[in-house]
């Protein structure tokens, strides 16, 4: 890549795809990229001088980037095979790229962490670059999601160690090569890409392969994959113990291989936060990063958007907005919800993502929604796909056993949410449920 002096993008807005954007943008290259829509992630981006269209349009690519030998072409495989400008760099034999075989490129001649898993993968691996940052290691994390420290899907303190999310998706993380890797969970997700689970496994075990000779593998206690093992309250090789809650936050001790590292701090709630920062933690000590530096950086961490985050948190009212989208994200969320706030009226306010997904996993949707004390659904965000007879929302609030529930427009959510009377009020979905948070937000901001 080292010649290409304008890097191209088909699917700039993409949180991944943004990222690496942000990285070429500070290595001096220029870049510009086509989008579907307008959106927060195109706007910083155009902030920062690149040029994006929104039509998918050969005309409106900008010449320069119509050199061969000088523009290097990174597309997201959410785009259908039928674009015309993706269409037009293959058939004129430019050089195209999918963003993970990109990101391969780039991590393969520095020390890469790789963050591999159904689950946390974002929220870990922004955990692990904001401890390797605070620890002055000279760095580049790329994220799946927009960091609240440093409102940005790339944080950079240099070049020599990368932190990544592999990701499953399309067995993108079979580009990588990393020296520590890790994997968070492997429940079946991503079944219109893999036919069932045990591809799915397969893979996770070839990700296993791609780590370097002298490299390590960390998983979590429990997965059918050989490494050193994290857990929570366990017998694990690094676990978090002694876990107390003190005004909102973690307090635990961690317990490694060869010693017992006291009292750290941890803002997030829930479980399964507990269990990113305690494998982020685990793969900086093995990395030799000192405690003390350690436990400040954690403590400081603040989350990623998206993730849990806080939209109103008043005595009366409580609003926070997630990314879950499968049914075992769910389950952590209401576990966390139940966590912090024990005896209050939730109310879950979702919008299923692909209708293959809900699809799989209809029945363990239905299950996750039904524990909420009331359960609004929003009709079914397509993403890349085209509709599945029989496959939507009604369908799947007909399987909700909670009688408190109700299927209604995105147009009708703010008088239906008026309605309730739950004190914690949460949205939840992977698709544009996220646009909708800001005027939910404000609503319920004027009525209290």
């Amino acid at each position: 890549m080292s010649n290409k002096t304008n890097i191209y993008f088909i699917g700039i807005g993409g949180i991944g795809m943004s990222a690496l954007a942000r990285y070429f943008v500070a290595s001096g290259n220029k870049v510009s990229g086509y989008d579907k829509t307008p959106s927060e992630i195109t706007k910083a981006l155009e902030n920062i001088g690149v040029k994006i269209h929104f039509e998918d349009e050969i005309n409106a690519i900008p010449l320069e980037f119509k050199n061969r030998s000088s523009t290097l072409v990174v597309y997201t495989p959410a785009i259908p095979k039928s674009h015309s400008e993706f269409n037009y760099f293959i058939d004129n034999g430019f050089e195209v790229k999918k963003r993970s075989e990109v990101l391969g490129d780039i991590t393969k001649n520095t020390f890469c962490f790789a963050v591999a898993g159904t689950h946390g993968k974002t929220t870990t691996t922004s955990i692990l670059g904001h401890l390797l940052k605070e620890c002055n290691v000279n760095m580049t994390a790329f994220l799946g999601g927009i960091s609240e420290n440093y409102n940005s899907n790339l944080i950079v303190n240099g070049t020599e160690v990368t932190a990544v999310e592999a990701d499953e998706f399309d067995r993108s993380f079979l580009t990588l090569s990393p020296d520590y890797a890790c994997i968070t969970s492997m429940d079946a997700d991503h079944l219109d890409i893999y036919g069932d689970a045990s591809e799915l496994k397969k893979s996770f075990k070839d990700f296993t392969k791609k780590i370097k000779p002298k490299g390590k593998l960390f998983v979590r206690n429990g997965l059918p994959i050989e490494g050193i093992t994290y857990g929570i309250e366990d017998n694990s090789d690094y676990t978090a113990q002694n876990i107390r809650i003190e005004n909102g936050t973690y307090v635990f001790d961690v317990k490694t291989p060869i010693t017992i590292l006291e009292d750290f701090k941890f803002n997030l709630p829930g479980r399964h936060n507990l269990s990113n920062a305690l494998i982020a933690l685990a793969m900086s000590v093995e990395y030799g990063l000192p405690r003390p530096q350690l436990a400040k950086a954690l403590a400081s961490y603040k989350g990623v958007k998206r993730r849990f985050t806080y939209q109103i948190k008043t005595d009366d009212l409580v609003f926070i907005d997630d990314y879950a989208h499968h049914p075992e994200e769910i389950n952590a969320v209401h576990h966390a919800v139940r966590e912090m706030y024990p005896n209050e009226k939730v109310l879950a306010i979702f919008q299923p993502h692909l209708f293959s997904r809900t699809k799989d996993f209809a029945d363990e949707f239905a299950k996750a929604l039904s524990q909420f004390d009331e359960v609004i659904l929003l009709d079914i965000y397509p993403a890349r796909e085209l509709p599945i007879e029989g496959v939507n929302s009604s369908w799947l609030l007909s399987k909700i056993s909670n009688q408190n529930k109700a299927l209604i427009s995105k147009k009708s959510l703010i008088k239906n949410i008026k309605l309730s009377s739950a004190k914690i009020i949460l949205t939840i979905g992977a698709g544009d449920i996220g646009e909708e948070v800001k005027t939910i937000k404000k609503a319920l901001s004027i009525a209290s």
